[in-house]
């Protein structure tokens, strides 16, 4: 598979969603990546509210531009799990969701208005894992194969402050190992172009070596060397946000917004959107 170049004029639609357990900062860290502000009314509810919390999907689109590029940017939110005492299956609304858009796609693409498909399709799902653990827990791992036939999963390592720089090593070295003995089957980044400059091949072996990516959110500027950045204070510093040093946040909006989000829809569109017309297909002819 080759990195394709895309046609920067009529700008781009794009659906990434996030997937997690509750509390690890999803929506700050989409808040961060993309400076929108996806729960402007939300409240916090106490713990006992949040059990009995609606299992409900929400989505925002954004318009951005990066380099001159317009972006139409559809961000698909799922409710948190963990909350609740049992967790079985706590995928199937992600599932269900991911599934109905493929659906919806195949029912515009065999009706009569084929030319103006609205694409809801799922490019990409962020998926969270708790950077207090020692790799993937049996949820992490369910989750993650639920999906891997369905859509793009990109894992990241949440909250990556909590974690020292040789922490973050090891657990990235560890998920590594796990998502290969259990065979999950995650975004793979497609092979450069021998043609491509060097800064890009170069670029393009930072993502792979540094995948997952270890990320942190955040809402607010600090001020950091007489800057004002993005970042969080703590009594031992400033954790920036876009400092490569700090974590991956740049790598992964580089990947997600500049370099591979061509890729992210043509695997959708030609491996698990194909997957989903071909059985539907089958089911009709039998």
């Amino acid at each position: 598979r080759k990195r394709s170049t895309w046609s920067v004029k009529k700008g781009f639609d794009f659906t990434l969603m996030v997937a997690g357990e509750s509390g690890l900062g999803k929506s700050t860290l989409v808040n961060s990546l993309f400076l929108t502000d996806l729960h402007k009314d939300r409240k916090l509810l106490n713990a006992e509210e949040r059990i009995h919390q609606t299992v409900e999907i929400t989505k925002h689109t954004v318009d951005i531009e990066e380099k001159g590029v317009k972006l139409k940017l559809t961000i698909v939110d799922t409710p948190g799990f963990g909350d609740a005492v049992n967790n079985t299956q706590c995928w199937r609304p992600v599932t269900d969701y991911i599934d109905q858009q493929f659906e919806q796609y195949f029912r515009d693409e065999s009706g009569l208005n084929r030319k103006n498909i609205q694409d809801n399709r799922v490019h990409c799902c962020l998926y969270f894992i708790p950077p207090f653990g020692h790799g993937l827990r049996p949820v992490d791992i369910e989750f993650m194969k639920a999906l891997q036939d369905k859509v793009n999963v990109v894992p990241l390592i949440a909250k990556a402050d909590c974690l020292t720089p040789v922490e973050i090593k090891k657990l990235k070295d560890r998920l590594r190992e796990e998502i290969d003995k259990y065979g999950i089957k995650i975004y793979q980044f497609p092979n450069c172009d021998s043609d491509e400059d060097e800064e890009f091949k170069q670029q393009d072996r930072e993502l792979k070596e540094s995948s997952p990516f270890a990320v942190i959110g955040s809402n607010t500027v600090v001020e950091a060397r007489g800057q004002r950045v993005r970042g969080r204070l703590y009594p031992w510093g400033i954790v920036e946000v876009e400092n490569p040093k700090h974590c991956d946040f740049v790598k992964l909006r580089t990947m997600l917004v500049r370099t591979h989000m061509h890729d992210m829809k043509d695997v959708t569109g030609d491996c698990h959107y194909e997957s989903y017309r071909a059985l539907c297909i089958q089911t009709m002819t039998r």
